[in-house]
């Protein structure tokens, strides 16, 4: 029988649980059990597709074209698993079936209530999420804070789910902050306590306790909290603040989280093999290289905007024993060449993300401008390549007004266009061009050697693409085409053989990135910077 973890947190948002939760189920991978995680969020938005990355952070993209929670990307690049619609669930889906339901007459003209209809929806999801998956054990995180009200369903379908189950099936571990005064020297307890009590006023006791904290813990301030809050000493679990989030997973292993969790679930604790993981940290903490890559994008006032491609640069420093320092650009503060020499000069190598609209695509395109000139290490991604399609168009092919309609619908040369099954779209969630799709890769290019195969399976999230009507054009101009869809009517990938590394993709690699196993693009891109700037070292010195 499935077991289950359900992770509340308390006191502040944006605590951590969805590291928590990815490092539990890393542990618990460790020792061979099958693990699955299920992300609830109580916002009404159906899923997080239309919202701004200012507000939410990065939209994560799955392999069956889910539009999810940043925090699913953790979850798979902690458990190495591929995860799917099912693991995230959102107030607004639910709502939305529930409805679905009462327009068809399926609830029998009853009336539609909160209790049980919405609860039952929830609850469904979580065996649905079973039955898609099939774990050992199922971690459900439950977005925002307890006491927020709408978040209150998702509680109490959790204390009905725990009474129907079986105690013995489930835990509840409540993630929550302590507090640190600087000027008395303390961490306090109180917040904690009294956000315990409201889970309690819900009907949740939760069975342990996971402390985020700035500084240790003592054996008093523990005992003090497992007293109040009615929670085993043994299972007051400290989780301090780390230099790398893939640290965690080692930090909570010597709290002793595994071996109290499954003496809750009634598991055996079986032996554990972090071997490759504890390698994989000592490379981060002691890393033999620096280089300086720059992130140039619009939406860099909020880093979690685009945290897969952070993570996905950081995988690649590890596998290289190198730090990986991101110098943040905002692409619409460039307006000149010159601008992008000022804030690319000191760097190893260049990405240019994906993101939507107009705003801060000239200073993308200068960006990509000086890298092709300057012969810098460039990785674009999704509107990273649609750029670099612009970029050459413009400056290489002599297309001068080259653009794409997504920014000027009357432009001359639309080298980047609406694709056709989308021009007749009008609504925007859910609506592009989502998930995996297969690419097929040219042989004797670069990011077959990359590869090191044929075909491939990438993750999209777009709707323009690379417009055909000028494919013999930049071909003859020097612009390499190296992945397509099968059909070959698709451009994915193109290349410019003239720079060492110059590589963009129309889907976004950084979806599949893992710490221990760094996309190859990544892993190219880091390659050569740390060669560039090796050879840069030896002409000084020369």
């Amino acid at each position: 029988m499935t077991k289950y973890i359900f992770i509340t947190g308390g006191v502040v948002s944006s605590l951590g649980k969805g590291i928590v939760a990815a490092s539990l189920g890393r542990l618990l991978v460790s020792r061979g059990f099958k693990v699955s995680i299920q992300k609830f969020d109580p916002y009404i938005n159906v899923d997080p597709g239309t919202m701004s990355p200012f507000q939410h952070g990065e939209v994560f993209v799955c392999d069956d074209g889910a539009e999810t929670d940043l925090d699913l990307g953790h979850y798979e690049r902690f458990i190495d698993i591929n995860l799917a619609q099912i693991n995230n669930v959102t107030s607004g889906s639910v709502y939305q079936t529930v409805i679905e339901k009462e327009r068809k007459g399926e609830y029998l003209g009853a009336t539609v209530q909160m209790i049980p209809h919405i609860t039952g929806e929830i609850k469904s999801r979580l065996l649905k999420a079973k039955e898609h998956d099939n774990p050992d054990i199922l971690i459900a995180e439950i977005g925002g804070t307890v006491g927020d009200i709408e978040g209150l369903p998702f509680i109490e379908s959790i204390r009905q789910f725990r009474s129907e189950i079986g105690f013995q099936n489930s835990m509840s571990i409540h993630v929550t902050l302590l507090p640190y005064l600087p000027t008395s020297c303390e961490l306090k307890t109180k917040p904690s306590q009294h956000s315990v009590n409201v889970l309690r006023s819900y009907g949740i006791q939760p069975e342990m306790l996971v402390l985020r904290t700035q500084v240790p813990v003592s054996k008093n301030e523990k005992d003090k909290l497992a007293l109040f809050c009615s929670v085993d000493k043994d299972n007051v679990i400290e989780c301090k603040d780390m230099n790398s989030i893939y640290e965690v997973p080692l930090y909570l292993e010597k709290q002793g989280i595994t071996k109290q969790v499954l003496k809750i679930l009634n598991l055996d604790d079986k032996p554990c093999d972090l071997s490759d993981w504890e390698k994989m940290v000592y490379n981060i903490k002691h890393p033999n290289k620096e280089i300086k890559i720059a992130l140039a994008g619009k939406y860099t006032e909020l880093n979690d905007a685009y945290i897969s491609v952070v993570e996905s640069l950081k995988h690649a420093g590890f596998k290289n024993s190198s730090k990986i320092n991101i110098k943040w650009i905002a692409s619409e503060e460039i307006k000149t060449l010159k601008e992008a020499k000022k804030h690319l000069e000191d760097v190893d190598g260049i990405v240019v993300p994906g993101g939507f609209g107009i705003r801060g695509i000239e200073g993308k395109l200068k960006v990509i401008q000086y890298a092709r000139e300057n012969n810098i290490p460039y990785l674009g991604l999704c509107l990273g390549m649609q750029c670099a399609v612009i970029e050459f168009a413009r400056n290489v092919a002599n297309l001068k007004e080259a653009n794409s309609s997504e920014f000027d619908k009357f432009a001359p040369d639309k080298v980047v266009d609406l694709m056709e099954n989308q021009k007749n779209i009008a609504g925007y969630g859910a609506t592009m061009r989502l998930g995996a799709y297969p690419c097929k890769i040219s042989p004797n290019t670069l990011a077959h050697k990359l590869y090191g195969c044929d075909m491939i399976s990438e993750r999209h999230r777009h709707r323009f693409e690379f417009n055909n009507d000028y494919k013999e054009l930049l071909v003859k101009k020097g612009l390499v085409i190296s992945g397509t869809s099968p059909d070959g009517l698709l451009c994915e990938i193109v290349e410019n053989p003239s720079c060492d590394y110059f590589i963009a993709a129309q889907f976004h690699p950084e979806f599949k990135s893992r710490p221990q196993r760094p996309h190859p693009l990544f892993l190219g891109l880091v390659n050569a910077a740390i060669e560039k700037k090796l050879k840069k070292e030896n002409e000084i010195l020369v």
